[in-house]
């Protein structure tokens, strides 16, 4: 028989769907007697759609296997409130089932697990645990123990950025107690911290009287995915009694059968931290730090472990999931997505690329196409002025590319599909797709970085063009139209220069052509510029230069030409007004000043009319005001 309490949970849940799913409704506002079940979840699918009428991109796809982590929140909350002696007993098994499975399934022997929603909230707690075990007197004389012997947290400058600013906030320490180590400059991959480096700075912080505590190493780097060398990391934290802790998306991998020993050598470190969520495509499940410890007492006093039955069902969400998934299917979703950059690298490798390509391989070379975790093909050029990475998302959704900053490589286009295959549903098909996008790309990339230095040139022999040099766009370039006048004062020219470049790209606009032409990129430092895009092997770089050169002096010269006819105008303007003037006074010696009176001057009109002569007026834009008289 089912739990009854579990039965009338289940209705719920399944009411919930039902209304998520049944469209709009209207707002309901609080009242005072309450209101029931359906009408609230009414009021939440209204909270969460609001009046956006594409109903189908509202949420992010969940797969079956994530309405089972999902409904592993709910039934924690069910489970809470069952008498104390059985939900101990049950968040007792779910803990030790999911702990022993996950480090069976990742080969952590002998490991314990803490659950916790951040990804950095796990390392906080080791870090405690490590400061209690270094400093004995820690629990009872606290900072002071630290002032005097200065802890040292090394970490290396591929990992997250701030994480280790996190990680001295969060412990209260000074940011003095961290080390940045950095990636190897002259041998090995720029991604992988210099080990030879790192054994140096330990050393000094030795000498100097300081505590080396903690190194922060990765298994995948957040950017380029590379691995560091976690045997020669391993050896030297055992030399000088520090914790290796690893962290990074190629720790999946550990649940395949085959691994690359750099990877492997992961499962002999203190702790490691895993993201199953992505991995798994499970949307809120919790983030796990595995790591082995003896003294249960330690761990306790460093909050990996407690004593509350309800902190102990954070891991229902995953308990659920891998007995859902199974050790088979989770095998497979790894599998699945670390083979997604073989055909990616195969289908690339005859094709000219115009750019660099990184990959971060996890297994020794073979006939087959190497599988690995993640691969950025790198190059910031792009197609109608949006960057390359911003089109493959927009063209490619499902192959999860994102777009990355390297420090060494600048901007990159990430393939990561560890990370982002199982929530996507990310098939081959995809990845052909992104291939083919790049492919139709390249010729485009080709030509506009053959054409580059050509537009250069010729705007610099243009007297009349400026160049402007601005990295951060990915077409030809940059110009800018300078007026030949130069009588004019500062804001007078630069409202001048304004003015012609506005109307000159708003004309190259309009010109029928496959160039993409914009006012620059949003943070760009030069002004009224005029930027041209992405270049075809049939532009001729002198004719397009000469185009904008002749339609900027049309501009200019119009410009010219109005202006003229503003001071015209104004001349004529103010002479009218003055002949206007002359006549009334003409008119005023003329016929007297009785008769400009309403009533008496109606009278003398009438008496006597007066005999006045009719003056016409005609205005021409060349000579101004031509006045005339003609007799009555």
């Amino acid at each position: 028989m089912m739990d009854p309490t579990l039965a009338e949970m289940g209705n719920h849940l399944s009411d919930a769907m039902k209304i998520l799913e049944s469209g709009k409704f209207l707002f309901h506002f609080f009242s005072d007697s309450g209101q029931d079940v359906v009408s609230i979840l009414q009021l939440v699918q209204n909270l969460m759609h609001g009046d956006d009428d594409k109903q189908g991109q509202r949420m992010q796809y969940v797969a079956e296997q994530g309405h089972m982590a999902l409904l592993g929140h709910s039934l924690a909350a069910y489970i809470s409130v069952l008498e104390r002696e059985r939900l101990r007993k049950l968040t007792t098994r779910i803990l030790s089932d999911t702990t022993l499975w996950l480090c069976r399934l990742f080969r952590y022997e002998n490991g314990s697990a803490y659950y916790h929603e951040g990804d950095c909230e796990g390392l906080v707690k080791v870090c405690r645990l490590v400061i209690n075990t270094q400093y004995e007197d820690y629990a009872t004389e606290g900072f002071t123990m630290l002032s005097s012997k200065h802890p040292v947290i090394y970490q290396s400058a591929a990992c997250r950025p701030g994480l280790g600013q996190h990680l001295c906030s969060q412990l209260g320490l000074p940011l003095s107690c961290l080390c940045i180590v950095p990636c190897n400059t002259m041998f090995g991959s720029l991604h992988q911290m210099d080990v030879a480096l790192l054994d140096k700075l330990i050393r000094d912080d030795r000498e100097s009287g300081k505590v080396p505590l903690l190194l922060i190493a990765n298994a995948g780097t957040p950017g380029a995915g590379h691995t560091d060398k976690l045997s020669r990391l391993k050896e030297l934290c055992v030399q000088y009694n520090m914790w290796l802790h690893v962290e990074g998306v190629n720790l999946a991998t550990l649940a395949l059968g085959q691994v690359s020993s750099a990877v492997t050598a992961a499962t002999k470190c203190d702790s490691m931290t895993l993201t199953p969520g992505p991995w798994l495509g499970l949307p809120a499940v919790p983030a796990v730090t595995l790591y082995r410890h003896e003294d249960p007492a330690l761990s306790l006093a460093a909050g990996l472990t407690s004593s509350q039955p309800v902190e102990k069902l954070r891991a229902l969400p995953l308990w659920l999931s891998l007995q859902y998934l199974g050790h088979d299917g989770i095998v497979q979703r790894i599998k699945h997505a670390s083979q997604l950059v073989g055909p990616t690298l195969y289908l690339l490798d005859p094709t000219p690329l115009p750019f660099t390509r990184a990959v971060s391989p996890l297994f020794p070379p073979s006939p087959c196409p190497p599988i690995s975790a993640g691969a950025q093909f790198k190059g910031f050029y792009s197609c109608k002025g949006l960057p390359l990475g911003e089109q493959l998302v927009q063209q490619v959704p499902l192959s999860g590319v994102d777009v990355v900053e390297l420090e060494d490589e600048g901007t990159c286009v990430r393939f990561n599909p560890l990370m982002t295959a199982a929530a996507l549903g990310t098939q081959e098909n995809d990845v052909a797709a992104l291939v083919e996008k790049l492919g139709e790309m390249i010729p485009v990339l080709s030509c506009t970085l053959r054409f580059r230095q050509d537009f250069k040139d010729e705007v610099l022999q243009q007297a009349s063009l400026s160049y402007i040099e601005d990295l951060s766009w990915p077409g030809l370039g940059g110009v800018r139209y300078e007026p030949r006048t130069t009588d004019l004062d500062e804001d007078k020219r630069q409202h001048s220069v304004e003015k012609i470049n506005s109307d000159l790209l708003k004309k190259l606009m309009e010109l029928d052509t496959d160039l993409y032409f914009s006012g620059g990129p949003e943070f760009c430092e030069e002004k009224n510029g005029i930027f041209i895009g992405m270049a075809t092997e049939d532009l001729d770089v002198a004719e397009l230069v000469e185009t904008i050169v002749s339609i900027g002096r049309d501009i200019e010269e119009s410009g010219k030409l109005f202006e003229n006819m503003t001071e015209i105008v104004r001349r004529g303007i103010q002479e009218a007004e003055l002949q206007l003037q002359k006549a009334n006074e003409e008119k005023l010696m003329e016929e007297g000043v009785f008769r400009q009176i309403p009533l008496v001057g109606s009278v003398l009109n009438w008496l006597s009319p007066v005999q006045a002569s009719v003056k016409g007026r005609t205005f021409n834009l060349a000579e101004g005001i031509d006045v005339f008289y003609r007799g009555s």
